[in-house]
């Protein structure tokens, strides 16, 4: 099939009504597109196949993960020039963004191209989806057994692949960086992130910690060491919680924390001093958060303080607007839901919570994000024998995708503290509220 690289473009250039931003190469080694840009390599025409039964961003997935696309030259880049045409576009309401699809494919230049599409494709079998692909989920949405699960696709794929990634601090949230140019290292941001949840719950020794979704243990093992508590950390990932126990045993804390393997819908041996809740109730879903709420302000004693670090989506669109960004649903965070924070803080409130602060983080996060990405990167051979080449792939392409959406403000994160306020009034929080910064 000669020239298919130019083919391809004319292709896309007539469907898209735009000039193409990256150059292509075809299976077919030819060329085309603007000299010097990011290459999109396809490498077979099984990506078309892809393309053709999945239009849009899950085919283009499904294509990645499997390794038949790729790119040369600058990742970040790429995806940048790239998310104008395929992510960007999808941001409107979903019946809008069906009537322009049909006015698109009702272009005769565009039956024409499909034409073209259905001649490069060969034959038109639709290939199956990549097995790191989050299939089949059972039962109806964040129940105890489908949350468990969900939580089991995108944590329990090897402890020693996330600590390639995440490098020793073994924190898989947005750092906390003293700034761009301050030449910290990510092990000393995710410290100082840890420390700032300790600071802001006015943590003090002999208090009861509970930790909801500890991950490897980190937050635990910093506040029973640096402040004395006695901490709780509760995870559904069970290769979590075998890390997070030994890293415990070898610091000597094991007589004051204690991992489980539970639901937050579960626990029932309240009252905490305080609870942290670091990149969890991204999990929640949007239906059960009042829930979640409800929950986290039973469990703890009058004072007692709650720390929700969440992403947040940004801007704020209308609630039917809203929809799951397909790729990340499929293989990365199945089941996961963003919220704006101003209905996280409501939620909060709405449960009996005092909400005392807000922070944001977004600009931290991005940073973070792009240390984690060179980390696979500078490991990345090490990373596709730990796990799958198409779990690797799944890695880099959503934290580099995800770092550009916190720095183009497409999605926010923030630390929200609020406490359960006793019926004195006396809330425990100083009066300079920022006073934990030092």
């Amino acid at each position: 099939m000669a020239e298919a690289a130019g083919r391809l473009t004319k292709l896309a250039e007539e469907v898209l009504g735009v000039p193409l931003p990256v150059r292509i190469r075809a299976w077919d080694r030819s060329e085309s597109g603007p000299p010097g840009a990011p290459t999109l390599v396809i490498r077979n025409r099984r990506a078309l196949r892809r393309l053709l039964f999945k239009p849009g961003e899950l085919g283009l997935a499904r294509a990645w993960v499997a390794g038949d696309v790729d790119i040369e030259g600058d990742l970040y880049t790429a995806l940048d020039l790239l998310a104008e045409l395929i992510w960007e576009r999808g941001t409107a309401a979903p019946e809008p963004r069906r009537a322009a699809a049909l006015r698109t494919l009702a272009r005769p230049e565009v039956r024409a191209a499909g034409r073209e599409l259905l001649s490069l494709v060969g034959l038109p079998i639709p290939p199956a989806p990549p097995a790191e692909e989050a299939r089949n989920r059972r039962g109806p949405l964040h129940t105890l057994l489908r949350d468990k699960e969900a939580i089991s696709h995108h944590y329990d794929v090897g402890n020693d692949f996330y600590a390639l990634v995440l490098g020793p601090s073994m924190v898989y949230s947005c750092a906390y960086w003293p700034a761009a140019d301050a030449g910290a290292t990510l092990e000393e941001a995710q410290r100082d992130k840890l420390d700032l949840v300790c600071r802001k719950l006015g943590l003090k020794e002999g208090q009861r910690l509970l930790d909801v979704g500890c991950g490897w243990g980190s937050m635990v093992l910093h506040a029973a060491r640096e402040y004395g508590v006695r901490a709780v950390g509760i995870t559904l990932s069970e290769e979590q919680a075998v890390f997070a126990r030994k890293r415990i045993a070898e610091a000597g804390l094991a007589d004051r924390i204690e991992i489980r393997v539970q639901d937050y819908r579960e626990i029932h041996d309240e009252p905490f001093d305080a609870i942290s809740s670091i990149g969890m109730a991204e999990h929640v879903g949007r239906t059960l958060y009042a829930e979640y709420a409800r929950a986290l302000y039973a469990l703890l004693k009058p004072g007692g303080r709650l720390l929700n670090h969440q992403i947040a989506r940004r801007p704020i669109t209308d609630e039917e607007a809203y929809h799951v960004d397909e790729f990340i649903d499929r293989y990365v965070f199945p089941d996961g839901e963003l919220a704006p924070v101003g209905r996280t803080a409501g939620a909060l409130e709405d449960a009996g919570f005092e909400v005392r602060d807000v922070e944001v983080l977004r600009e931290h996060y991005a940073l973070t994000l792009r240390s984690w990405v060179a980390n696979l990167e500078e490991h990345w051979a090490e990373a596709v024998t730990l796990t799958t080449p198409g779990r690797a792939r799944v890695w880099r392409l959503y934290m580099a995708a995800s770092a550009l959406s916190f720095e183009r403000n497409r999605i926010g994160v923030n630390q929200v503290l609020a406490v359960r306020t006793p019926e004195s009034g006396a809330s425990g929080v100083p009066l300079r509220a920022r006073a934990w910064e030092g």
